[in-house]
Formats: C-alpha cells, structure tokens, sequence
C-alpha cells in the first residue's frame, strides 16, 4: 500500500481518511471487509475510493466509504479517474447485493441522493499561541483562564488507558454505543505518531476530558472525545481545544479541524462559538435495495426509546454490549 499512500499523502483533498491504515483497523477491529479501489496510469496511482462492506441485523448491508469516517469518496487526479472508480463502485455495490453504497463527499458527486445533516468545522491555527490567547475569542479566553486557575491541566501524548473511560462515560451519556477500547488502541498502532492523545485533569489528578487527535499532513483532526459530567462545570473542553492547538501547532500544523457536528445540536454551538465556520458535507447515496436514504443517527425518532434505555445502562453494562452494536453503525 506505500503507492497508495503516497498518492493520498500528496493529493490536496485526500484526508486522513483515505490512508491505507484503515484497512487493517477496519478489517481487524470489526471484521468489515474492505474493498480499497484504486486507479492506475503509466504505472503510477491516480485515484483511490476506499470502501468497507457493513453487514448488521439491525441497520442491513452496505458498501459505505468509509465506516466511522467523517469524510471519504473518490480523490482522483482528473474526472475521468473519479468517473472510473465511482461506476466501479456501483458495480461492485451490485455485484455484493448490499442494500446501499454511501459515500461521505465533501463536495457533491454525479446526481445521486444526497443528505446534508453533517457539517464539518475547520479554522486556521492562529500563528501566536501564547498566554494573551488573542487568536481565540474572548469567551473562550476567559473559559481557559477559569480553568487554569482552577488547577486543571493538560496532558499531551496521553494514552488510551487515560482516554477511553471519559469517551466511554460521553457515549453512555449521549445514549451511543461506545467503540471498543481495542479499536483506539489499534488506531495508535497503526498510525502511530499521527494519532495522539491530549487529556486535561482536574486539581485531584483525574482525567476529566480527553480528546483522540489524527494528524494529516498540516491538519489536525480532533476526532474522538470524551469528558466526564463536571468538564463543563470546569471548563475543561475549552482548555482542551486551546491544549489541542498549542500540540498541533508544535507538530507543523495549520489547520484547526474540529470534526463534525449536527446541525442544531450542542456540539454545533460549541464549536461556532470557537470561531469555526461550518462547512456543508454531502453524504451521497445509490440505493441499490433500500428505497429511502438510511437514518441511522439519533435524529432518528425510531431510536429515541432506545437512547433514553441506553442512558440509564451502568458503565460496565454498556461497555460490554456497546461494541456489538456499534459495529452495525459505521
């Protein structure tokens, strides 16, 4: 796969998403099969669509590029390569009788059903990062400083032992399946220094909130976070983000990404008060079998009995039974 990543290291739209690591975790962690395609000219790759095969009881069969991902979808040197790789992709999606193909774009592809319920939040890092904190708004400067004279601090470089029970205790929370420990912990193992932790703790020395960052080139994702019920009360996110631009900028970074966020949802406030401009993702679809583009997000009525049950599990419970049913998510 080096010809694989050398192209998605190099193209201007590949994300972190379209590294080849993704095979091995998605196919290692999960078992989901994945059909990396990838076009060739004169020998030198031109195009990549990586895809993993979804199969769940409860939410079906699907080629989908790519499970757990914000973004995916074809990157190609010119159309006639993204053409290519995307009709291939439907015949495959044929060929493996999958009720659906979704593929999360970033810009809209062809004319196939699209939904827009994501946006992505993206920000220069600002060049000064020091104790004035002039790069980030007033409020959040005040929300640091709270925190700071409160006594927390930051831990960059954390480990997964530190992250997964604040991201545990979120997902329980939101009334969301947690992922496996294992798959964050492959995710370090895989991509190794371009996937790192930054944890804040409170006065006591516990970790109140904790964040799972991917370095792309001059981009840093932060992607899986987590924080106990009092981070808010402390202000521990804001000094977790502010923690996350100093690491980033430390690494080469640039650019700000603070992952994806529902419209209308706290998230989405959060991060527009951050000074984050939201960005309208398209997620496109071809419905092979299903008749409607799937709901699988917990905008969802259907599911709204489910979170309210899920909320209440103990800890241990719903680490245990999380993982099986996560996995049909994607």
């Amino acid at each position: 796969m080096s010809a694989w990543d050398a192209f998605a290291m190099t193209h201007p739209q590949a994300t972190f998403f379209h590294r080849a690591g993704w095979l091995d975790v998605l196919q290692g962690v999960f078992g989901h099969r994945g059909h990396f395609l990838y076009a060739e000219r004169e020998g030198q790759v031109v195009g990549v669509l990586p895809l993993a095969e979804v199969r769940s009881m409860l939410f079906g069969h699907a080629l989908v590029g790519l499970p757990f991902a914000s973004y995916g979808g074809v990157v190609a040197s010119d159309a006639e390569v993204a053409f290519a790789l995307e009709t291939e992709a439907v015949r495959l999606s044929r060929a493996l009788g999958v009720d659906y193909l979704e593929l999360r774009n970033t810009t809209k592809q062809q004319d196939w059903p699209v939904q827009d319920l994501y946006v992505a939040f993206q920000m220069p890092i600002p060049a000064v990062l020091d104790e004035k904190m002039l790069g980030i708004p007033q409020k959040r400067r005040n929300m640091v400083r709270k925190a700071l004279k409160l006594g927390l601090f930051a831990v960059p470089d954390d480990t997964v032992a530190n992250f997964f029970p604040a991201f545990a205790r979120n997902a329980r929370d939101h009334g969301t399946p947690t992922l496996p420990r294992r798959y964050f912990e492959r995710l370090c193992a895989v991509f190794g220094r371009d996937c790192g932790i930054v944890s804040v703790y409170d006065n006591q020395h516990r970790c109140v909130s904790s964040i799972l960052c991917f370095v792309h080139r001059q981009h840093v994702l932060a992607y899986y976070a987590g924080e106990l019920p009092e981070a808010r009360g402390i202000a521990a996110n804001d000094l977790k983000y502010w923690e996350v631009m100093k690491w980033a900028q430390s690494r080469g970074c640039a650019v700000f990404d603070i992952g994806r966020s529902k419209k209308g949802t706290g998230s989405y406030e959060f991060k527009r008060l951050w000074g984050f401009e939201p960005v309208q993702l398209h997620y496109q679809y071809v419905l092979t079998r299903h008749k409607t583009i799937p709901q699988k997000n917990p905008m969802n009525p259907r599911y709204r009995l489910l979170i309210g049950a899920w909320q209440k599990l103990p800890m241990p419970v719903a680490n245990f039974f999380g993982p099986f049913l996560v996995r049909g998510l994607g």
